[in-house]
């Protein structure tokens, strides 16, 4: 902030030095009259830089940004038509006096309509220079302030999806738990001890936007085991995910839900089913795919609350737009849901 005040300084500084020399710069090489360029160039320079600073810095903010336009529009005009009167008067007495400048002949010149004409015009310069400048600062900086808005609601918006999803997981999580303690309370204890670290990550690493694949495709591996513990022999799970560390990151609990739906919803007690789950990649694209037979569950079930699909359409609407292929279909009674993300 403090280098770009001293840019912004420094180029203004160098504009008006410029200005300036002017009479210099395009006549290099033949005689000056100092006096001249004092009365009829370095004079309404000034005046151009108070027209210009006294709106830049008061005038645009106090008035034409308050809607106050009238009362801008005169305060300009009264300093412009004070400004062409003393500039008349100090070319024809103080400089015709003091430096003897040769007053000009009568009926000679231009007319005085299309003298003042030509002097509004040129003092009209600075004004609309520094409205220019002023509106074009402050449009940068509301789309700056909306820009920031807009992150700090994104950032708001994911918050809640990411603390909406860790209740739905450790809801269905004890569900899954509670169904154990009659039929295997060893099991339940097994998995109590499970869900402690599982919940663990999920407090304490998964509050940052990215994290590595391979953590997460640990995590999975470790909520399939615990949920493996409550599903008799007649249900299979097959998974395929990457060996290696690939150096991807992904959003964090991105495919959790998925994994979560397809014991919700694919899983029976008398009849046997399968689920596979892969994961492959890419360059940067992650494809995400889970298979699993559909149980559609009764409308007296009120086991988990349904959020876990929904929340990840809305992750992938405010993480990956336009970077992501998301789909689920039901086919040959079976449940498929692909997910494609482009992590670069």
């Amino acid at each position: 902030m403090y280098k770009n005040k001293n840019i912004t300084l420094f180029s203004h500084i160098l504009v008006w030095l410029v200005l300036f020399s002017m009479p210099y710069l395009l006549s290099y090489g033949q005689e000056q009259d100092l006096n001249r360029v004092i009365a009829h160039f370095w004079i309404p320079i000034a005046f151009y830089a108070i027209i210009f600073y006294a709106n830049y810095f008061v005038w645009i903010d106090k008035y034409l940004f308050s809607n106050k336009t009238v009362h801008f529009i005169i305060i300009n005009l009264i300093v412009i038509a004070s400004f062409i009167i003393l500039k008349e008067i100090l070319k024809d007495y103080y400089f015709n006096e003091t430096f003897k400048i040769t007053p000009k002949k009568e009926g000679v010149g231009p007319p005085i309509k299309m003298f003042l004409y030509i002097q509004m015009l040129s003092y009209m310069a600075p004004l609309l220079f520094s409205i220019s400048i002023k509106t074009t600062k402050r449009w940068i900086q509301t789309e700056a302030e909306r820009k920031e808005a807009a992150n700090v609601k994104l950032k708001s918006e994911l918050q809640h999806l990411h603390y909406q999803l860790q209740p739905h997981f450790f809801f269905n999580s004890l569900n899954n738990i509670y169904a154990m303690v009659d039929i295997s309370p060893d099991q339940a204890k097994t998995s109590i001890h499970s869900l402690s670290k599982l919940m663990r990550y999920m407090l304490y690493e998964t509050n940052v936007e990215l994290i590595s694949l391979s953590k997460e495709i640990d995590f999975m591996k470790k909520y399939i085991d615990l949920m493996k513990l409550r599903v008799s022999d007649k249900t299979v799970v097959n998974y395929n995910f990457p060996q290696q560390e690939t150096g991807i990151k992904v959003a964090p609990l991105l495919f959790i839900s998925l994994i979560e739906n397809a014991f919700k919803h694919g899983v029976s007690a008398s009849k046997s089913s399968t689920i596979d789950i892969n994961i492959s990649t890419q360059d940067k694209t992650v494809l995400f795919t889970i298979e699993n037979d559909d149980f559609p569950k009764k409308s007296d079930d009120k086991s988990g609350s349904g959020i876990g699909l929904v929340n990840i359409k809305k992750r992938l609407e405010l993480l990956y737009l336009n970077k992501n292929s998301f789909s689920t279909i039901v086919k040959d009674n079976r449940f498929i849901a692909k997910l494609e993300i482009e992590t670069n």
